[in-house]
């Protein structure tokens, strides 16, 4: 009875710490792609506060500059777009000196031109997309300039570059070891039941027989294993989310659903595998190998 008992505890230990190893490294895995797409939409809030200067000339008409405002906002690479008036520059530049710019110029007319200030979608905030837009909105005869900060274009376009190439590397590593992590801890649970293994060949067990419940139970690991980790990525989001409210305006639900649901699919797919490649050793082995 003591014996049965004792390894009664040593199958649920073995369980457990599988358990545990799987749902801490689907925990970092799931981590890191939270990183990775905070990062990326990051990187987007930043492209799509690029944008264009549109200076319109003096004699324009108001009519003139809202047809085109309208033109621009049915633009596919267009976000957004704000028409500002003389009035509007004249209180924003009052806003930016803190002091009233009118009384400096007195009776003169308002120097300040209208503008529209466009936003494109981070799609078409490259070099080479912003200098066709810009070539196509200099034949407006309305248009006076357009202005946008080119070296900083390039400058965010080759870091958000960098740094994506950077991340994908480190989560083709990150995956790596975890796929290898997994494999191990299960491979471990295998090693302590290969005399159960044997126990069912010796009484004419079929290897697909034998396979069936070390599988399902393997599956089960990697279900309950990831369900676990989805649990500790949703309250690490929640605490993140209330202490820095910025991280809720860029996070896009559906990716993060997709991130959990994906923690699930690898692990019951991680689970089942690893355990039918741990059962292939020891489904083949001589009897000397299981004391090794």
């Amino acid at each position: 009875m003591s014996e049965k008992s004792s390894n009664k505890r040593r199958v649920a230990g073995s369980y457990f710490m599988s358990l545990m190893s799987i749902t801490l490294v689907l925990f970092l895995l799931g981590v890191f792609a939270l990183l990775m797409m905070h990062a990326q939409s990051l990187s987007n809030h930043i492209r799509e506060n690029i944008g264009f200067e549109i200076v319109m000339n003096s004699n324009v008409k108001e009519s003139s500059i809202l047809r085109l405002q309208k033109e621009l906002d049915a633009m596919p690479a267009v976000k957004s777009t704000e028409y500002i008036t003389k009035d509007e520059a004249i209180r924003r530049l009052s806003d930016d000196l803190g002091e009233d710019f009118l009384q400096w110029i007195g009776n003169e007319e308002n120097p300040l031109l209208p503008s529209i200030d466009v936003r494109f979608n981070a799609a078409y905030t490259h070099p080479d997309s912003l200098a066709i837009i810009e070539e196509q909105l200099a034949g407006n005869k309305n248009i006076k300039e357009i202005y946008y900060q080119k070296s900083l274009v390039d400058l965010i376009n080759q870091n958000v570059s960098r740094i994506g190439l950077a991340l994908m590397v480190a989560a083709l590593v990150l995956l790596i070891i975890a796929i290898t992590l997994i494999r191990n801890a299960i491979r471990l649970q295998v090693y302590s039941n290969r005399f159960l293994v044997r126990s069912m060949q010796l009484v004419g067990a079929t290897p697909a027989f034998i396979r069936r419940p070390f599988i399902r139970n393997g599956i089960s690991q990697g279900f309950f294993g990831a369900l676990l980790a989805d649990l500790l990525l949703a309250l690490m989001l929640y605490g993140l989310t209330k202490r820095i409210t910025e991280l809720y305006y860029i996070q896009d639900l559906r990716i993060v659903v997709g991130i959990f649901i994906s923690i699930i699919v690898l692990g019951i797919l991680l689970g089942g595998l690893s355990t039918r490649l741990a059962l292939r050793k020891y489904l083949h082995a001589d009897i000397d190998r299981l004391y090794m």
